[in-house]
């Protein structure tokens, strides 16, 4: 684990939560807000973190429905890509950069499993892949919003262009361990060894 970063299973759905912490000014993001709400703020109680964000990689309801109440318990402001239909203290876009103190978090524009999906790369040493990229598998395409044609541009142009050295944490705990590097998923994640988009498109059963 990257330090200043909480991972969460949370919920039926295998999601992950998480909270991204300076653990020098005790700022923090909470990541994906769902189930399991009293885990994230027994964490800021403990490590007498002030909540400052709450970030959404994509607007689907298991990302997002703890967003009311974090908001109301924590005063947080609510972060989501400009394409998202829902509430939003602060819309942001490709390259965009949210500040938690000191920690900076830069936002990349990954559409394909929903128009407002979003990595988030922090310091350089860690990216949150939302429901992008899993470990050893990639989010559906077939939900309202998704798109084959803009996954593979996310996949194989955005997201394998970042530094093989950077921690993976999903937006769901589907594959063998809860998190990877993006070096490892360019190796070993199936979806990621097309050779060309139509190969892409047949593995994901479309095209």
């Amino acid at each position: 684990m990257t330090d200043g970063i909480f991972q969460f299973r949370v919920g039926n759905m295998a999601n992950f939560t998480y909270v991204i912490a300076d653990l020098q000014t005790h700022l923090a993001a909470i990541v994906d807000p769902s189930w399991d709400l009293q885990e994230i703020f027994q964490l800021l109680a403990k490590e007498k973190l002030k909540a400052k964000h709450i970030i959404n990689t994509h607007s689907h309801f298991d990302h997002v429905f703890g967003n009311d109440e974090v908001a109301k318990v924590t005063g947080a402001t609510i972060v989501q890509h400009s394409n998202s239909p829902l509430h939003k203290d602060k819309a942001v876009v490709e390259n965009d950069v949210i500040s938690i103190g000191s920690v900076n978090v830069r936002v990349l524009h990954t559409p394909g499993h929903s128009k407002d999906s979003i990595c988030l790369i922090i310091e350089e040493k860690a990216v949150f892949t939302g429901d992008t990229l899993f470990v050893s598998g990639v989010g559906r395409i077939d939900l309202p919003g998704g798109d084959p044609n803009d996954m593979y541009l996310s996949l194989y142009s955005k997201v394998s262009a970042l530094e093989d050295q950077l921690t993976v944490y999903p937006g769901h705990d589907y594959g063998s361990f809860p998190v990877s590097t993006i070096g490892k998923e360019k190796q070993s994640n199936p979806v990621l060894q097309a050779k060309s988009e139509s190969e892409f498109l047949a593995f994901m059963g479309v095209g």
